[in-house]
Parts: C-alpha cells; sequence; structure tokens
C-alpha cells in the first residue's frame, strides 16, 4: 500500500516538473531569451546600454572680457575642458543655471554697463554662487560672495537688522568697484577675475615671485588656478545652451514677479504687518528683499531703504 502511494506521487510529480519545464522552454522560445542565442549570437548585448558621454568639441578661439584664451597652450586646452565636462554633463545644475540666469541677468547687466564692466563678468557671479544667496564657510556671503570686511570698506550696511550683501544691485556695484580697482592694478581683466577669487595681494605676490604678467603663465593654488576657466565654459554653455543638449521653452525660465520700491526712512517694527499693507506674506517680502535679516528694522540712523513690495 505504502509502495504505491509512492509510485503515484513520484509520477505525479515528475509530470509537473516536466510540464513546467515545457512551459519555461515555450515561452522563453517565443519572446528570444534563449540563453545559448544571447550569449553566442549576441555577446555584447549585456554590456551597453543607449545613453553615451561624448567627448566635447573645443571651439576654435574663445575669449574672456575680449582677451583671446591661448587654446595652443596643452594646459590650457585642458583645463578649458574639464571645466565644459564638469559643467555640461552635470546637466541638473546646467539647467538651473539657465533658468535662473534669465531671471537675475537682466538686473545685474545694466550695473555691468553703468560702471564700464565687460558683460563676461555675469558668468563670475554664475561661478561663485550658482545666482543663489549662498554663504561659503570662510562667511563669504550673496551672489557675489563678498567678505563682511569688504563689504563694509567698499560702504555696505552689515549688521543683526540689514546685510546689503544679499541687495543684489548694491552687491554688484560693489563688485564692479573692484573689478575695476583690479583691473587697474594688473591692467587686465582676466587677471582681474582671478584676483576676485584669490585677492590682489595674493595675484601680485604670484604674478612678482614667477616674474610673468599673464594669467594663463600664472602657476597658482587649485581653486585659482580653476577659477577663470569655470567661468569661460559657464559662458560658452549657457551661451549655446541648445547646442549642448539643454532644450527648454520659454515658460520654463525664472521670472522675477512684477514688483515696486516704496521708501522707508524709520523704524519697522513687524515685518508681517509691513508686509499685509502690501498685500503679500512675510515670506514673499523675504524673499524679494533678502537683505532684511531681521524680523524687524530697527533704523536709529534714519536711513532711507528701498524696499521692494509686489505690484
Amino acid at each position: 500500500m505504502k509502495l504505491d502511494t509512492f509510485f503515484k506521487k513520484s509520477i505525479f510529480t515528475l509530470g509537473i516538473i516536466t510540464l513546467t519545464l515545457g512551459t519555461y522552454f515555450a515561452i522563453t522560445s517565443f519572446i528570444g531569451l534563449d540563453e545559448e542565442e544571447t550569449v553566442n549570437k549576441n555577446p555584447e548585448k549585456s554590456f551597453k546600454n543607449d545613453y553615451n558621454v561624448f567627448a566635447l568639441e573645443l571651439p576654435e578661439k574663445i575669449d574672456f572680457a575680449g582677451e583671446r584664451t591661448p587654446l595652443e597652450i596643452p594646459d590650457v586646452k585642458e583645463r578649458l575642458d574639464k571645466e565644459l565636462l564638469v559643467n555640461t554633463y552635470w546637466q541638473s545644475n546646467a539647467l538651473l543655471l539657465i533658468k535662473r540666469a534669465h531671471k537675475y541677468f537682466p538686473i545685474i547687466e545694466p550695473i555691468l554697463k553703468e560702471y564700464d564692466i565687460p558683460d563676461d563678468f555675469k558668468y563670475l557671479a554664475v561661478a561663485e554662487s550658482g545666482l543663489e544667496h549662498v554663504v561659503s564657510p570662510a562667511g563669504a556671503t550673496g551672489f557675489w560672495q563678498i567678505m563682511k570686511a569688504t563689504a563694509q570698506e567698499y560702504g555696505l550696511e552689515v549688521n543683526n537688522n540689514v546685510d546689503e550683501r544679499y541687495h543684489i544691485e548694491k552687491a554688484t556695484r560693489v563688485a564692479c568697484q573692484y573689478f575695476k580697482n583690479s583691473k587697474e592694478r594688473f591692467g587686465t581683466w582676466t587677471l582681474a577675475a582671478a584676483a576676485y577669487n584669490a585677492g590682489n595681494t595674493g595675484v601680485s605676490r604670484e604674478l612678482k615671485r614667477q616674474e610673468v604678467q599673464d594669467y594663463y603663465d600664472l602657476l597658482l593654488n587649485p581653486e585659482t588656478s580653476r577659477y577663470v576657466f569655470r567661468i569661460i565654459a559657464l559662458k560658452h554653455i549657457l551661451s549655446n545652451a541648445e547646442d549642448f543638449g539643454f532644450k527648454y521653452e520659454e515658460k520654463d525660465l525664472y521670472e522675477i514677479e512684477p514688483i515696486k520700491t516704496v521708501e522707508v526712512d524709520t523704524a519697522v517694527t513687524d515685518f508681517v504687518r509691513f508686509a499685509e499693507k502690501f498685500e503679500m506674506n512675510y515670506k514673499s517680502l523675504k524673499i524679494h528683499n533678502p537683505w532684511l535679516r531681521d524680523k524687524h528694522l530697527d533704523n536709529y540712523s534714519s536711513k532711507v531703504y528701498d524696499i521692494k513690495v509686489l505690484k
């Protein structure tokens, strides 16, 4: 009785196995997953995908602020190639920069023109901060990454209530003054840009020590060595975005809301209530006036402030 049951169970199990294997081979044959065919006829199939990373074709010539970048120097060519690759293939960041540039370049460009600073310097702000109000570990602040001492030296107000390094227009004017001073000192806009990163004293010291007169002949610290090339690369990418594969429409770009300014020459005890007077909320007021750093404004000196509010 037990033996008969054993044989019955064995036959039933064998039938299940046969049915399962038959189904497997039928399915794999139907969908083209035959193992031998995959290995022998297309051995590389499992190692390929449709995403390609291409080397970038460098421009035949390129410049910063009208000053030629000597691509015939191998080191210069490699350093520019590096920055183009890094900033092109960090696609999400590059696309964000394109969107922000549409929002903020119209503010920066006329101020550069007012001070006779080449338009290319707007890309320096992109390299410095990504057009965001960031603070570096060293305390450099805002779009132009200005240190507190430099801000106060050039007349910006920096205290608990107000930090005008976050004021785009005023900070841009300070940056312009710095550029002009550096250009007068070094004679070229390229060195002036480098000095914004390394400091006038640092660049001057290295020019003297290495007995050269050109940025592209200088051996500088790694950050400043990349700095001007990053600016040039960002200029090239943002100016030729579609050629680098960035696809977008006008509606995708960021815009500044319609605003107006109101003059305030007294203390403001509560910016929440102040914002309500102009039919906006506290968050919106602070977005348009990031230089207002507190919930109130003391204004002991009765200084006149231009505060942006919605139209």
